[in-house]
């Protein structure tokens, strides 16, 4: 560097003086006037009064001025006197201001610096202000707390003139025993960093009033004994302690940090890729180089041997030469190439269109910069056409981009490993930066990428054609998507943007991207499916409701938690024709059926595919495509799943289908389908609850239910496999729910599930004509039913009720020491009334009543893997299997008809069964469920009826 002024060298050995010390203070004060004059100017008219009043606002408690509190609130800033100018723009934001003397009050505030790129090349339109507010160490928390609040407020009033402002609080002696009051945020690198910050804020930072830094008086070369220079400085009284506020040394960077920073510097580089850039590749310089001076060193050196030009002295320059002296090697031309890249657009001037520009000095150190990198002007016109870049460059540049960052992170945490040093960053912190890379880098499948993370201001396209592969003349069911398609001819030359399987991953893509809004021309080439422009446009406006583009990244709260899906969009039949297989068959609506899962008298399924794009907590959306199979019932159970995880936050469900014929309608009816299901599974925000949910669809019937957090289900070709699975002994209790639209034709079977209760056995009956209908519904909620001939109604249930008294008398003489209830027997008929069917209490009093005939009783006996068999008893005779065999139910038959007295038939009902505990070899049942009795009682009465019909 060229010194514009003589050196100064302090020798703590040989002797120093106050006069040079204040001499070397100016100089420093020299340079940060030209910085502060640098980031005032590239500000606009009414943006430079947020710069000029910021320490006046702290300075004074003042009501007329911005950031207002209360009176309490604590202010003043050591050696601090404003200047005219300043006065002046307080003056024009309130005529009412008027500044008073406060006396010998001692100030509460030390010091106020401005840090990062304001002043500097980097400093672009988007940068933001950070602010250092540093108060005195013996602050009560209480004047902590509302000088913080007070620095949001004059944030929100610096965010109404268009700047951004970050005031961070805190005071010296926090910052060097590293109990920085932080987390991670937006802004905030929390505890991933302390001594790289440091070193950033030495080389970068800008003095606006209060106490000036102690280190600017520690010579580079005296970084290690900086403690003792300190005191000499102090103790000797060649500076007031008063007049400097000391931050501490930064002689090294310690290994530990590394990691944290690095991680952070990813975190950042999310949304803001060329910054972050620049600062990885440094981390690793640093770590890479540590015997080399850090660039605040550096800094602090030149201006010492008397450099004082802004230009000289820019981070930025300092910052590239620091990096382009340590990639000079031929293998690293790629990544200098990043590195210029990033500086270029971090620094946001397009050359080509730079003259007349109020940063003319930036202008200048840029071109200089330029012309020794050699770049041609079409390199610089590409760089300066960002706002025109297609999505084709922008994914190139995104892998670029994302390869750096990624090696730089697994460079860093293997150095972090192989020196076994804990990372300088808590856990907490950690975890959160890792999760936002992972949502924002980490491919999976159905995700949809992200390609342009700040690379590009927009991808819009004017012109947007699909086209499906057969059109190309290619094979399968993929899409193609072209852009500026004047002819669909043109197809067979123009570079394909994308290709997918799907058309709705492909628009989901092209609007997560912004390739798509509502101003792109659309064309269409639909091959074999019947997608149209118009199925195009419905699906963008149903992808515009259900996600606002750009998609803003995941807070510090939602990143703190686990994942969880906020809502699903189901697109229904992209590019399809439910009913275009009915046409082909001559089919068309036969019946008063409008269930769409069910439709017209063929009860045929309109759904036919589904495209679940699902956006969850951590910002991420994905899609998934169900095709193939029971898609409806597949999604049900991906939505039920995910919702299992967090039944207090259940996902918002969207549904969308074409207008095409009955898209509406579909639409509709699956939307109802989600929430009817979700509803009983998740009520109270706690599930998911133990039931068995019934849907109907396509003349068959699926039955939902959980084990544990896992979603299932059962396919049953038919009524009467519904009932044998119902009938089915659970381990727990387990309503029967149906589906609004499930068994319309059974509406009986309804009401009684609907009357189900647990611990407790309940008789349903239905007398129609010379048939009664029996329905069981069981401690546990199992089903089982039967037909029987109406012989009397007086003696309607008691059969039924003997037999269940019989149950329960055995199970209360087993259960003498239990302090469990035992199931009653509830009796209800089912009955038609003018608001549906009900099912309404009976008196069940009769059972007591004297049954015609005798006692008939069945006992299992169940040897080894042998099926289970009976021997019966009836009365005092009793029929043994070891003796009858397979003649038992016969002789059985024979012997009860032959104690009747006339020739009328009437059937049998067996009193009482007894089952063995191993009724399944693998299962030893300590409570035999009510409905296993009954499906054997059944069984035996069914097998003896038959015989006695044809005696």
């Amino acid at each position: 560097m060229t010194a514009h002024a003589a050196p100064i060298s302090l020798d703590f050995e040989e002797g120093i003086d106050r006069k040079t010390l204040r001499r070397l203070r100016d100089r420093f004060l020299l340079v940060n006037q030209q910085r502060w004059n640098r980031a005032h100017s590239a500000l606009s008219y009414r943006q430079q009064s947020v710069l000029e009043i910021l320490p006046l606002v702290f300075h004074l408690n003042h009501p007329a001025l911005p950031g207002y509190l209360d009176g309490d609130c604590p202010y003043g800033l050591v050696n601090y006197t404003p200047t005219a100018a300043t006065l002046h723009a307080a003056r024009r934001l309130a005529r009412t201001f008027s500044l008073k003397d406060e006396g010998k009050r001692r100030p509460d505030l030390d010091a106020m610096f401005l840090m990062g790129s304001p002043g500097t090349l980097g400093h672009s339109v988007a940068s933001d202000l950070d602010v250092w507010l540093c108060h005195r160490s013996d602050l009560p928390e209480r004047g902590i707390r509302c000088l913080e609040r007070k620095a949001e407020r004059l944030s929100r009033w610096a965010e109404s003139l268009g700047v951004e402002l970050h005031v961070f609080v805190f005071c010296a002696a926090d910052w060097r025993a590293g109990r920085e009051r932080v987390e991670v945020t937006g802004e905030n690198c929390g505890s991933a960093q302390h001594y790289l910050l440091l070193d950033e804020f030495y080389r970068t930072g800008i003095h606006l009033a209060g106490a000036w830094p102690m280190w600017w008086l520690v010579p580079a070369e005296q970084e290690a004994n900086y403690q003792q220079c300190l005191r000499t400085l102090v103790d000797y009284r060649f500076v007031k302690a008063s007049e400097y506020i000391d931050f501490g040394p930064v002689p090294s960077i310690p290994e530990a940090e590394f990691l944290g920073a690095g991680v952070w510097q990813l975190y950042k580089g999310i949304d803001a890729p060329w910054k972050s850039i620049l600062k990885l590749l440094l981390i690793e310089c640093y770590a890479r180089t540590v015997d080399q001076p850090l660039l605040s060193a550096e800094f602090k050196r030149a201006i010492y041997r008397g450099e004082t030009h802004a230009d000289r002295l820019d981070p930025y320059v300092m910052l590239y030469e620091r990096l382009a002296g340590w990639l000079s090697g031929p293998e690293s031309g790629a990544r200098i190439d990043l590195v210029r890249r990033s500086l270029y657009l971090k620094a946001g001037l397009p050359l080509t269109r730079a003259e007349g520009s109020p940063d003319q000095w930036r202008a200048g150190l840029l071109r200089r910069l330029v012309a020794e990198w050699g770049w041609a002007e079409d390199q610089l016109l590409e760089l300066d056409e960002r706002q025109r870049w297609r999505a084709e460059q922008v994914t190139a540049l995104r892998r670029t981009v994302v390869a750096e960052l990624t090696h730089s992170y697994r460079l860093l945490s293997k150095m972090a490993r192989n020196h076994g040093q804990r990372a300088a960053i808590s856990d907490s912190d950690i975890n959160l930066l890792g999760r936002k890379l992972y949502a924002a880098f980490q491919r999976k499948a159905g995700k949809i990428e992200q390609i342009n993370p700040g690379l590009a201001p927009s991808l819009a396209e004017e012109n947007l054609a699909f086209h499906h592969q057969s059109e190309q003349g290619g094979a399968g069911e993929g899409w193609l998507l072209y852009r500026d398609l004047e002819d669909p001819a043109d197809a067979f030359w123009k570079p394909v943007i994308r290709r997918s399987g799907n058309l709705a991953e492909l628009m989901v893509w092209c609007y997560c991207n912004g390739l798509l809004n509502r101003a792109t021309r659309l064309n269409v080439r639909a091959g074999p499916t019947v997608a149209s422009v118009s199925e195009l446009r419905e699906m963008l406006d149903a992808l515009a409701s259900f996600l606002s583009f750009p998609i803003a990244p995941a807070d510090r709260d939602a990143l703190s938690r686990g994942v969880r899906p906020i809502r699903h969009l189901l697109l229904v039949n992209v590019g399809i024709d439910p009913q275009a297989h009915l046409t082909e068959k001559g089919l068309h609506k036969l019946s008063a059926r409008h269930d769409s899962l069910g439709f017209s008298g063929g009860r045929e399924n309109l759904v036919v595919s589904i495209d679940q794009i699902t956006f969850n907590s951590w910002h991420e959306v994905s899609l998934q495509h169900y095709a193939a199979g029971d898609t409806l019932i597949q999604c049900l159970k991906n939505v039920l799943a995910s919702a299992a995880a967090n039944p207090a936050e259940l996902p918002e469900v969207q549904v969308h289908c074409h207008n095409r014929g009955h898209g509406p309608a579909i639409a509709r009816r699956v939307q109802e389908l989600f929430a009817d299901v979700l509803r009983p599974f998740f009520a109270g925000g706690a599930g998911p609850h133990s039931l068995r949910y019934v849907i109907e669809m396509d003349r068959r019937f699926f039955v939902l239910q959980f084990n544990g957090l896992e979603p299932g289900f059962i396919v049953l070709d038919s009524l009467a496999a519904l009932m044998t699975h119902l009938a089915l002994p659970q381990e727990r209790y387990l309503p029967v729910v149906f589906d609004r639209h499930a068994l319309l034709e059974e509406p009986a079977l309804r009401a009684v599930c609907q009357a189900s209760e647990p611990d407790s056995i309940q008789v349903f009956f239905r007398v129609s004509g010379e048939r009664t209908r029996f329905w069981v519904v069981d401690e546990l909620g199992s089903v089982f039913s039967w037909e029987q001939p109406m012989n009397s109604r007086r003696h309607l249930l008691v059969p039924v009720l003997r037999f269940l008294d019989n149950l329960i008398e055995r199970r209360m003489l087993r259960q003498t020491d239990s302090t469990g209830v035992i199931a009653g027997v509830q009796c209800y008929e089912v009955v038609r009334r003018e608001d549906g069917w009900r099912a309404e209490r009976r008196n069940e009093s009769d059972s007591g009543a004297p049954l015609p005939g005798l006692e008939v009783q069945a006992v299992g006996i169940q040897e080894g893997d042998s099926r289970l068999r009976f021997d019966i008893f009836c009365g005092a005779q009793e029929f043994t299997v070891q003796e009858y065999g397979d003649q038992l139910i016969p002789a059985v038959a024979h012997y009860i008809r032959s104690l009747r007295r006339s020739d009328e038939h009437y059937p049998v009902y067996l009193t009482d069964v007894h089952l063995p505990h191993d009724l399944d070899p693998r299962v030893y049942q300590q409570d035999i469920q009510t409905s296993q009795y009954l499906y054997y009682r059944s069984f035996l009465e069914d097998a003896l009826n038959r015989h006695l019909e044809r005696l």
